[in-house]
């Protein structure tokens, strides 16, 4: 089997895999055996989890869902490394939300699962997708409804802005700003991926709103922990 299995997280049928250096790329889960890279079929390794490392990756290349071989510093795994960034400062940000007693820390959690099914999409690139691949791993418009109603809701509850906000605001705010920029890196890299037709649309929107949303929570998290937001104030007398 193509692409063996490291980390098994079930997602509409795809399993998404971490492989040693990080690239995340899927692959289909056809049962419930995974056997792995250089495994025997010796008696006690029937039911032994399979190792962390698969040796497929140490020439520089790795597989997406429609198993195609690509170096891996093309642009879909560099898409993929940067959206495994983006949900790994999310969950930073989320620690320290859940600590001060956030209400919104189910939002951040369904926004980590959500991102899971972009990178499976990015994953399937078109041009080698069968109709099988792209229905599996097909996103739609729903999560960027939610974001635009969670921002309007945050939004009606906060000050106008009337300044430039520097990354501040207590550790909640700081790492949700944090997220919210490593958000824009992942948009800016999924935006030509999307423009060759290799990826559906509403991914780079729903990266679009999930910054704004991220901007729109840590101006939010600030103000229910009344801490302070730092306003940019020109610095060089001209």
């Amino acid at each position: 089997m193509a692409g063996f299995i490291l980390r098994r997280l079930p997602l509409r049928g795809v399993l998404l895999t971490y492989t040693a250096e990080k690239a995340l790329c899927v692959s289909w889960n056809r049962g419930l055996s995974v056997k792995d890279e250089g495994s025997s079929d010796k008696p006690g390794r029937a039911n032994a989890s399979p190792k962390i490392y698969t040796r497929t990756g140490d020439k520089g290349f790795s597989s997406t869902f429609t198993g195609e071989r690509r170096p891996k510093e093309d642009q879909v795994f560099e898409a993929l490394g940067t959206a495994d960034e983006l949900t790994s400062a999310i969950g930073l940000a989320r620690e320290f939300c859940a600590e001060q007693g956030h209400t919104f820390v189910g939002e951040l959690d369904k926004i980590q699962s959500v991102l899971q099914d972009v990178g499976s999409n990015i994953a399937t690139p078109v041009s080698s997708a069968r109709d099988s691949h792209i229905k599996k791993t097909r996103f739609s418009e729903k999560p960027v409804s939610d974001l635009e109603h969670w921002i309007d809701k945050y939004t009606d509850q906060l000050p106008a802005l009337t300044n430039f906000i520097l990354p501040s605001g207590g550790k909640s705010s700081a790492t949700l700003h944090l997220a919210r920029a490593v958000c824009r890196r992942a948009e800016r890299s999924v935006a030509p991926i999307v423009r060759a037709g290799e990826a559906d649309p509403s991914v780079a929107k729903y990266l679009n709103r999930l910054s704004d949303y991220l901007f729109t929570l840590a101006r939010f998290a600030a103000m229910k922990e009344g801490k302070e937001e730092k306003v940019y104030r020109r610095t060089v007398e001209e």
